[in-house]
């Protein structure tokens, strides 16, 4: 299958969205072999077409999308890790590495998993 403009992509997404909402049991093997198909078209589209990319995920990414979820300041996080306001900023905005106390904050305090931490640390 090869997707050849915006329309195929969106119904292609489409169709793959309304199979996967089946759920895991609820799909044939040949419904399971379709998504592959389609999802592997559309990756394609993507990356070539339409020049989608994944964003890099760092821990300092996921502490400010924490942030924003959490609907708090730095200042309120700096509080809640016990750190100071400027190192927050600081390793936020990648001008200092994390130290192993505000990565145990970000695991402990946000529930962000310690092997992603390990991995992206």
């Amino acid at each position: 299958m090869k997707i050849l403009n915006n329309k195929d992509y969106k119904e292609a997404v489409h169709k793959v969205y309304s199979l996967m909402n089946k759920g895991d049991k609820n799909i044939t093997d040949a419904e399971a072999a379709k998504i592959e198909v389609m999802a592997k078209a559309i990756e394609d589209y993507e990356d070539n077409v339409l020049k989608i990319m994944p964003l890099p995920v760092t821990v300092a990414s996921i502490v400010q999308d924490k942030i924003a979820e959490m609907d708090i300041t730095q200042t309120q996080l700096a509080l809640m890790f016990g750190i100071g306001k400027s190192k927050l900023s600081q390793i936020l905005s990648g001008k200092r590495q994390p130290d192993i106390p505000f990565l145990k904050a970000v695991h402990e305090k946000l529930g962000i998993d310690g092997n992603f931490i390990l991995e992206k640390a």
